[in-house]
């Protein structure tokens, strides 16, 4: 059996490889293959949680980018780099809870998102139904709320949407982060690519945070358990 402790070692000190870094993707290639070894001998697999966004500074900090967000305060707080170009997506390696996880932030605009998605489920192999965990926003949450679900359907989000065409399924994690529902007379995709007001700023902060944390607890945690504490409104940053 591979020393797991070493592959572990290798895993949280290193990123995933970029083009033209033959010592990290020598590293990397080396850490797959002590987490293929894992699965084989019946031991935890890979874990990934992709938030949905649109890529560039021009929907940065948009509605629609809730998903984005929410993984990026997940990367600062267990320490992950997300800015290596892989899966058409930037994506980072690391642990949560003793669980090797892949966060992702694909780069295919929203309504292709299950491309990238897809690609990096395939390439770690992993049971969708239990080791994927998607964030992104909904308009028929108030601002700031959040829900967390084991299945569904897209309920007309597009890049969910794309998520259950390429998957072939609609059961798969989600943390549906409330971003409001749309004004009367507003164009719905002028609204989800508009920014928040001045005053749902810090509400939507505080709940970036809790759709982290939330993400993190469903990597070890049962999800009726995240959901019953999750599916309420709170106050208060709790990462």
């Amino acid at each position: 059996m591979p020393d797991r402790d070493a592959g572990m070692r290798l895993w949280k000190s290193e990123k995933c490889p970029g083009e033209g870094n033959r010592r990290t993707g020598s590293i990397f290639a080396r850490a797959v293959q002590w987490f293929r070894n894992d699965r084989e001998n019946g031991e935890n697999s890979m874990y990934i949680i992709a938030g949905l966004g649109n890529p560039g500074s021009k929907y940065a900090g948009t509605r629609h980018n809730a998903g984005f967000e929410a993984v990026e305060r997940l990367a600062e707080k267990y320490r992950i780099d997300i800015t290596t170009k892989k899966f058409q997506a930037l994506c980072g390696t690391g642990v949560i809870d003793g669980q090797k996880v892949l966060l992702l932030k694909p780069q295919t605009y929203m309504n292709l998102s299950g491309e990238s998605i897809r690609a990096a489920c395939d390439f770690y192999k992993i049971d969708v139904t239990e080791e994927l965990t998607v964030l992104y926003d909904d308009i028929s949450l108030a601002p700031g709320q959040l829900r967390i679900r084991k299945k569904g359907s897209a309920g007309g989000h597009n890049g969910i949407k794309s998520i259950i065409s390429h998957l072939g399924t609609e059961t798969f994690k989600r943390v549906k982060i409330g971003v409001g529902e749309k004004p009367a007379g507003f164009d719905l995709a002028d609204y989800v690519l508009g920014r928040f007001p001045k005053e749902e700023q810090a509400e939507m902060e505080d709940a970036f945070s809790r759709a982290a944390t939330a993400a993190a607890r469903l990597v070890t945690e049962e999800t009726e358990q995240v959901m019953n504490e999750f599916n309420i409104k709170r106050k208060g940053p709790l990462i």
